[in-house]
């Protein structure tokens, strides 16, 4: 007899961004193997097809939907693209992040610097402001930020990146307190420590990628976290599974 398969998200729509590779893409699976129809976007289209085609082939649902949030009307067009669709948007993971070339305050590449503030702060903006009427449609609304320790503990020559993501999280914490007596929204921010992904790898090249958690013990914990009644908005760290 085979074992029947638990799918408490079954009927309800994710849209996680960077979901192409690292925590994105694990978040996206985790997502659609627990029922939720998931919407990928990235720059990466082939990069999308893969972790579709993954999906696919674990029995889950999902649409790529190919979009650079840097773009000026990106999100605009993905956002029309989506309510042509569907309705009510359940679950936004805002994971998708730039980080600029690391230095001093004083020698911070501005052109570098910018484009990280456009993919990690004014995007953000952009997804809440297109996709908050949706949101608000949904009977049980959950929008996770994924940040950086440095947004907390300012760190030497992680200046650029560390001001992306700490105003980032004051944007989220602000959403969240705005709509949580209006709303079924709840908002968490949610700190992923050090994982085995790309963009750690470039900050760190000389690191052991196996010293460092897989994207899938993050893409693990939201799924069981949006699962959950938390008081919004909500800040947590993943830790290292001993």
């Amino acid at each position: 007899m085979t074992e029947a398969v638990e799918r408490p998200y079954e009927g309800q729509l994710a849209l996680v961004t960077g979901a192409s590779r690292g925590i994105g893409a694990a978040t996206a699976e985790a997502l659609a193997a627990a029922g939720a129809h998931v919407i990928l976007t990235a720059r990466d289209a082939k990069a999308l097809e893969t972790v579709e085609e993954r999906i696919f082939a674990a029995g889950g649902h999902a649409t790529i939907a190919p979009v650079d949030l840097s773009e000026p009307d990106g999100i605009a067009r993905l956002a029309t693209a989506i309510r042509s669709r569907w309705e009510a948007l359940d679950m936004m993971v805002i994971n998708a992040a730039l980080l600029p070339q690391l230095s001093g305050v004083a020698d911070i590449d501005q052109p570098s610097w910018n484009r990280a503030l456009t993919v990690n702060l004014l995007a953000t903006q952009s997804l809440i402001a297109h996709f908050d009427p949706m949101l608000k449609k949904s009977a049980d609304a959950r929008v996770v930020g994924l940040t950086s320790t440095v947004a907390g503990a300012p760190r030497a020559y992680w200046g650029a990146y560390a001001s992306t993501k700490a105003a980032f999280e004051v944007l989220l914490d602000c959403y969240a307190q705005e709509v949580r007596a209006i709303s079924k929204i709840r908002v968490a921010i949610l700190n992923p420590g050090a994982t085995r992904t790309a963009m750690r790898a470039r900050a760190y090249p000389g690191e052991d990628p196996a010293s460092v958690k897989p994207p899938e013990t993050v893409a693990e914990r939201i799924v069981t976290l949006v699962g959950e009644q938390f008081a919004s908005p909500h800040r947590e760290s993943v830790n290292h599974p001993s």
